[in-house]
């Protein structure tokens, strides 16, 4: 283990003997870190946090500090990082609540860029992208693909779905859809599928077809969510793309942005 003379380890962290700790970082008690970790300088992390093999962590970054939750009393709640995920400087990841459950969860292969904030009890997927300043309020939950531009706001609570691609600076306090592209010109609208973003996941052009017939269907025809949806489960060959785009519009409690 590689660990710099100005590095802070309290004895109770447990680090992979392939870890790479720089000066002047602090690690409390009751984290865990995994193999090929790296931190350069200035790198805070408290516990309890287990962390992944393979993450890379850049100066400043603030990972596991307690909730901003003014209900949170001290309780031992907790964060969990999978593998090969990368943290720019100044990025922040708090801890759960116990009224939200008690983790915070981020997957694998995320890149999360400068000065992004994601707070208690966040459900980040895989292979997500969080662009410069992208701010997520408690109990956000981030599906596999999606990315969120720099400067967004996203309202506690909020689901993104997946292949979701949402412009820099808007505002989100509703649900985004799954495959949409969604950005703030005067308000936040959905504009429709994000075509390029699927494209370069290696999405057929049936399944492309199949989206977009969905999403005509529900911004571009004269029919509300509702009459959208019953149209759509009465097409037999939809295809399971537009289903994960149905059970995520019924499962939404804050409402979908169109």
């Amino acid at each position: 283990m590689n660990v710099h003379p100005t590095a802070i380890v309290d004895s109770q962290a447990k680090l992979h003997p392939t870890c790479n700790v720089g000066p002047y970082c602090v690690i409390g008690p009751d984290v865990e870190i995994g193999e090929g970790c790296r931190l350069e300088s200035h790198v805070a992390i408290n516990g309890p946090t287990k962390i992944g093999a393979h993450n890379h962590f850049f100066p400043y970054s603030s990972i596991g500090m307690a909730p901003q939750d003014l209900s949170y009393k001290g309780e031992p709640t907790q964060l969990e990082i999978g593998d090969d995920n990368q943290f720019r400087e100044f990025v922040t990841v708090n801890r759960g609540t116990v009224k939200g459950g008690g983790l915070t969860r981020v997957g694998s292969h995320i890149l999360v860029m400068a000065y992004t904030h994601i707070a208690h009890d966040c459900v980040i997927g895989d292979h997500v992208i969080l662009a410069n300043a992208a701010t997520l309020g408690g109990h956000v939950v981030v599906d596999e693909y999606a990315t969120v531009g720099a400067l967004c706001p996203v309202h506690h609570f909020v689901h993104i779905g997946a292949y979701a691609f949402i412009g820099g600076g808007t505002t989100i306090t509703k649900d985004v859809l799954p495959f949409s592209k969604t950005s703030a010109a005067r308000e936040t609208h959905a504009y429709g599928m994000n075509s390029v973003g699927l494209e370069r996941h290696g999405f057929s052009k049936e399944r492309i077809s199949k989206i977009h017939h969905a999403y005509k269907l529900l911004l571009a025809s004269k029919l509300n969510t509702s009459q959208a949806l019953e149209k759509m489960k009465a097409e037999a060959d939809r295809g399971e793309d537009v289903d994960m785009l149905i059970r995520f519009i019924e499962a939404s409690e804050r409402g979908v942005v169109k």
